[in-house]
């Protein structure tokens, strides 16, 4: 179907091949696309096979000849543009038949004569930079996480898909199994006896979703998320108070490590200083269980508590806050530079804890909770006097 190139010119690429020159050479002297090059060459040993003796292996890649030459005509139908366009034009014209599901990603490129490793870059880039594809992604992932709630978290990734399938959302295994690995989503059924001797062992829940307290420093909560920018992640620590709902500490990453949580725990104790019992919660991230950490916590007197495994209500405070922080702010914004990424979450958690109504909270803002707390014990003292 390639009008772009004379037959004399195939036959001389054809022969050149046949007679041990590299395609790499090929494509340098010619500068025709790698995949232009193989295209040829089968087509080439199709028609030698065709001039054979007749036979059933004949016939069938000739059935697979007809049928890719079909394809590439309904294709060429379907598109909004020619193999001649610009290429920016047929790359976003391969984008949509892409995601139709329909055609193969090997067919629709070489119907378009575009190379494919060039229509993943393009898919690729598009993905970090395309906001819709983001919210795409938060869409699926309460839908993932819905399923696997309702299955008692029995289903794996493949029940999963095949429920989401037959409620028309449009996505793929592979999709769904990434998300539920990001999500820290398990079928029970994976290690499910392990996991429950190692639940006998340690790791103690002394939360257990009981997430209203009755004064601040009493419990707190945090975890790790991470948001993408300019090619790189940054990994976002914070550590809320359950009283108010209060951001109390957070720090920014370039790694989701130790040192990372350790910081914002500790900035979170030194400028809160609690007097009394306190308890920590967490997932199991290896980083909150790390010895050093965990030494750490022990030697402040700091009960530490995690959630069950595969259990994201555990921690769904947490869970609840990063996404806040990522819809409201992370999801609407194209950040520049680092730094005013960075000034945007100093912003965000002071908008949080100063300026957002919290449910919880009967639609107080943290910080007027906590204040309101502390006038509370200072006029019942001034009583007591």
């Amino acid at each position: 179907m390639n009008t772009k190139h004379d037959p004399v010119k195939k036959q001389t690429v054809i022969s050149r091949y046949k007679s041990g020159e590299p395609i790499s050479h090929i494509v340098q002297d010619t500068g025709i696309p790698r995949s232009t090059i193989y295209n040829w060459l089968k087509l080439a040993k199709a028609t030698e096979t065709s001039r054979k003796e007749p036979t059933l292996q004949n016939l069938r890649l000739l059935e697979n000849k007809v049928k890719r030459l079909e394809g590439i005509i309904e294709i060429l139908k379907a598109a909004d543009c020619s193999p001649k366009d610009p290429l920016k034009v047929k790359l976003d014209a391969l984008e949509k038949l892409q995601q139709q599901h329909t055609y193969s990603v090997h067919m629709i490129c070489e119907a378009l004569e575009v190379p494919r490793g060039t229509f993943y870059n393009h898919i690729l880039r598009n993905k970090r930079e395309n906001t819709s594809y983001v919210e795409h992604r938060a869409k699926l992932r309460e839908v993932i996480q819905r399923i696997y709630d309702e299955s008692n978290q029995i289903f794996g990734y493949k029940k999963i898909f095949a429920i989401m399938k037959e409620q028309g959302h449009h996505t793929s295994p592979e999709m769904v199994q990434n998300l539920m690995r990001e999500m820290g989503l398990k079928s029970i059924r994976q290690g499910a006896k392990s996991t429950y001797k190692k639940e006998q062992r340690k790791f103690n829940n002394h939360v257990n979703q009981q997430f209203t307290v009755t004064r601040p420093d009493k419990v707190w909560v945090s975890d790790v998320t991470y948001f993408r920018f300019d090619d790189k992640k940054f990994y976002i620590c914070a550590v809320i108070d359950l009283f108010a709902r209060k951001v109390i500490a957070y720090r920014i990453g370039k790694s989701n490590s130790t040192q990372l949580v350790k910081a914002t725990f500790r900035a979170a104790y030194e400028n809160r200083c609690p007097s009394q019992s306190l308890i920590f919660h967490t997932d199991r991230g290896t980083n909150y269980r790390s010895n050093s950490f965990c030494a750490y916590l022990k030697s402040l007197g700091v009960t530490q508590s995690f959630s069950k495994a595969y259990t994201p209500y555990d921690n769904s405070v947490m869970e609840s806050f990063f996404s806040s922080l990522k819809l409201e702010e992370l999801y609407r914004s194209k950040y520049r530079s680092e730094n005013e990424f960075r000034t945007a979450v100093d912003k965000y958690m002071i908008f949080y804890n100063e300026q957002r109504p919290h449910d919880t909270n009967q639609n107080k803002t943290p910080a007027r909770k906590e204040r309101e707390f502390y006038r509370d014990c200072k006029g019942r003292s001034v009583v007591s006097n």
